[in-house]
């Protein structure tokens, strides 16, 4: 049966309130889920250790009537490395070069995050020093699927950036322990990995407990509870984001293989029901080729049913007058992923303003960065690319002021502070200035 995608054209009337019910998502809160976080982080709180065992051996269903003790979630140094060896060759090799490549994007980022300092004349010395946080918690996803290349873009820019200790929570349903995620906490330079998950864990990383030290700052993705504690913890701890479903945009100039084009959509599709795929283009023709071309390769994906409910459901083919105007709905849309499938990409590109990552060229699938490309792919959602970044080296380092001020600066300063002070009604910041001023001749 085809696919019942949405079609749009910028030329009709209705397009502005037609694209924009289309990209309504609220992420809302369930109470339910609420409700039950709210309890959990609690008791997490109070109980620590025995409240993180109880919910794990719950929820993840641990084999043999459960763990007795917190010691049976954690795997050492020894496991990483032996689940790293025992890797078919290719899917090590294939590990290792987007770990390589991860690092390597990373550490050009931190070079370019130097601190800097400069001195004025009357050798006042202003600056800002750059210090990596202490210790993060990393949650990577477990059961429904297992995701090595979270754990790789997630612990490298931690790692890259100097964070000392890294914490990795991987729930683990049944007992059952996924050897490439393993392999990757290996690789990326993981200090400790935890095998519990839920809200539970993030709990535990943000409040600590008897065998858990509290950590800095929480980033990584997870469900709907995950991302519910999250919220909840941000303040005593530091989170990357919430993010949203996984989102693509296309702009194409109609020169792209059909084919190529339904498959990136296809592979944000695939996601997750409420993913959104849109294609902007301004020949109709085109976009008849790529709708043949969805039709005709759905039904060869084992994700068919999920591609077909978020392209039904969230997805589009618009019909747009010109690439410009197709850059133009890309920055009020400020997709997570942003391909420009085009001839000479670089000049749409430089009108994109609001993009988590773009892509640029026909050969640069999404798939790849989302993989071994460099760049991180934890990126921002439901246009929240207006405001913010891609996970990197900057989200686990912080930057603290530098001021020096020498005799001479406090003189000329003290002045201006006192006399901003005293128009605030803050005598003692006033006070405070004036003492280090001269007596006058």
């Amino acid at each position: 049966m085809p696919i019942q995608i949405t079609k749009l054209d910028s030329t009709h009337a209705d397009f502005k309130p037609s694209l924009e019910r289309l990209l309504a998502f609220e992420a809302g809160t369930d109470e339910a889920i609420e409700l039950a976080v709210a309890a959990i982080l609690a008791d997490v709180k109070k109980r620590g250790d025995a409240a993180v065992l109880d919910y794990t051996n719950r929820f993840d269903r641990i084999p043999n009537g459960g763990a007795a003790s917190m010691a049976a979630f954690d795997i050492g140094q020894h496991e990483l490395q032996a689940a790293l060896a025992g890797l078919p060759p290719a899917q090590r090799a294939a590990l290792q070069t987007a770990a390589d490549r991860v690092r390597v994007f990373h550490e050009r980022q931190k070079r370019e995050l130097g601190g800097f300092s400069y001195t004025e004349p009357d050798g006042t010395v202003l600056g800002q020093k750059i210090t990596p946080l202490d210790r993060v918690g990393i949650y990577v996803p477990g059961g429904k699927a297992a995701y090595p290349s979270s754990v790789l873009m997630n612990a490298i820019p931690a790692k890259v950036a100097g964070v000392a200790e890294i914490i990795m929570v991987v729930p683990t349903p049944d007992g059952v322990k996924n050897q490439m995620v393993l392999a990757a906490a290996a690789i990326a330079g993981v200090t400790r990995v935890i095998t519990i998950g839920g809200a539970q864990a993030v709990g535990a990383l943000a409040h600590g407990t008897e065998t858990i030290a509290a950590v800095d700052k929480i980033v990584g993705p997870g469900n709907a509870y995950v991302a519910a504690a999250k919220r909840r913890v941000f303040g005593i701890v530091g989170i990357d984001m919430i993010a949203g479903p996984s989102e693509i945009l296309i702009i194409c100039d109609g020169t792209t293989d059909p084919d190529w084009v339904a498959m990136d959509l296809f592979s944000q599709a695939e996601h997750d029901e409420l993913a959104q795929a849109i294609l902007l283009c301004p020949d109709a023709d085109y976009i008849a080729r790529v709708e043949a071309s969805i039709n005709r390769l759905l039904p060869t994906m084992p994700r068919q049913d999920v591609i077909r409910t978020s392209l039904t459901d969230r997805g589009a083919l618009v019909k747009v007058r010109d690439m410009a105007e197709a850059c133009a709905i890309a920055n009020a849309i400020a997709a997570e992923h942003l391909e420009i499938s085009a001839e000479e990409p670089q000049q749409w590109a430089d009108q994109i303003r609001h993009a988590g990552a773009l892509f640029l060229g026909r050969f640069s699938s999404e798939a790849l960065g989302d993989y071994c490309c460099g760049p991180n792919h934890v990126l921002p959602t439901s246009r929240t690319a207006r405001f913010s970044s891609p996970l990197g080296v900057y989200d686990f380092q912080k930057r603290s002021s530098i001021i020096y001020v020498s005799e001479a600066g406090a003189q000329t300063l003290g002045k201006v502070a006192a006399e901003l002070a005293y128009g605030e009604g803050l005598q003692a910041h006033a006070r405070s200035a004036e003492l280090r001023l001269k007596p006058s001749v």
